[in-house]
């Protein structure tokens, strides 16, 4: 089994936290995805991070363009491999 991971890249924690909550119901994703802070180099302000999530894929279910419509909705996006 390949590993396979999806990255959505969200503006704010807020984003985050709510596209983590919508992505079960929406494809009926059973495992929490990780949620991981990324700053710039040298910024510490929490304005200027944006906030990833990452999904394992093993089984491949996850269309990656219907991914990327879902991160739009918090005006996000999915970080291409």
């Amino acid at each position: 089994m390949s590993d396979v991971r999806h990255v959505l890249v969200l503006p704010d924690r807020d984003a985050a936290e709510e596209a983590a909550e919508a992505l079960g119901e929406r494809f009926g994703v059973r495992e929490e995805p990780q949620l991981v802070r990324d700053a710039l180099a040298g910024e510490d302000d929490a304005e200027d991070a944006q906030w990833l999530l990452v999904l394992r894929d093993e089984d491949r279910r996850l269309d990656p363009g219907e991914l990327d419509a879902f991160a739009g909705e918090w005006e996000g996006w999915r970080e291409e491999p």
